[in-house]
């Protein structure tokens, strides 16, 4: 009898330890806490906010106008707006303008308008506006910078998302990385057009007729990829940030619900 108890003693432990051991192999990662979970969507909406900034800034043409004066001796004034893809020319009704304004427009009054698309990177020509040209090199390199920045930016939103759904949050690095990236890229592609609007200026026709007097000025289009690449810039830190270890002050803070003896 003795050593049948032993026998079936040997056996239930054996069973007991296969099933440990088959309940861990198959236990589950260490789940992310709701409260990181929280920090990082809350994250991620402020970084939405600059992608969809950067989004419109580059699918809009109003980056720059253009704009002739308004003593011509005319009922009408030529005003243009300009942005990485395309090109507008307005004519507008002098008694449109705002009273007080010098020069042509703004962009947005109703007029007879006429827009194309740049053949930058079709046919490599030029474009002319008010008889001065463009110059393409110029352009092209900042639409080249802005795409690449919407496409490292997509990169970074693809890293979140599959930090929040699968867990893998090795990735939150490279998310901050992307964003931060993306952002840096927006700014630049803008300081690009800028030099590529003043090379636009200075670039006069010889041939008659004679160029017009123009003025410049940066619209919102503008305005939004400075916004987005600074909310970009700083959704990039945020992520960062969640991903350093607690600092060594973080012992002497009280834990959230932590009363004081």
């Amino acid at each position: 009898m003795m050593m049948w108890s032993n026998f079936f003693l040997q056996e239930e432990n054996r069973r007991r330890g296969a099933a440990a051991r088959r309940r861990a192999r198959g236990q589950p990662k260490a789940q992310m806490t709701p409260e990181r979970e929280g920090k990082i969507k809350l994250a991620l909406l402020l970084t939405s906010v600059g992608a969809t900034l950067a989004v419109l800034a580059v699918g809009t043409e109003f980056w720059v106008e253009l704009n002739t004066y308004r003593d011509n001796g005319s009922a009408v004034c030529d005003a243009a707006h300009l942005g990485l893809w395309k090109m507008c020319t307005k004519r507008l009704w002098q008694a449109d303008v705002p009273a007080g304004r010098d020069t042509c427009g703004p962009a947005e009054l109703p007029g007879e308008a006429n827009c194309t698309y740049f053949k930058f990177f079709t046919t490599g020509e030029n474009a002319h506006i008010f008889q001065r040209t463009t110059k393409k090199e110029v352009n092209q390199a900042a639409a080249v910078i802005a795409v690449l920045g919407l496409a490292v930016m997509a990169l970074g939103c693809l890293c979140i998302i599959m930090v929040l759904s699968k867990g893998a949050e090795f990735l939150l690095r490279v998310g901050a990385v992307c964003f931060g990236f993306s952002g840096l890229l927006v700014l630049v592609s803008l300081e690009v057009f800028r030099h590529s609007v003043r090379a636009l200026m200075q670039r006069v026709s010889p041939e008659p007729p004679a160029a017009p007097a123009l003025t410049y000025e940066y619209s919102w289009s503008l305005g939004c990829g400075v916004g987005a690449g600074l909310v970009l810039m700083l959704g990039g830190g945020c992520f960062l940030l969640l991903t350093l270890p607690p600092g060594p002050w973080s012992p002497l803070c009280p834990k959230w619900g932590q009363r004081a003896p």
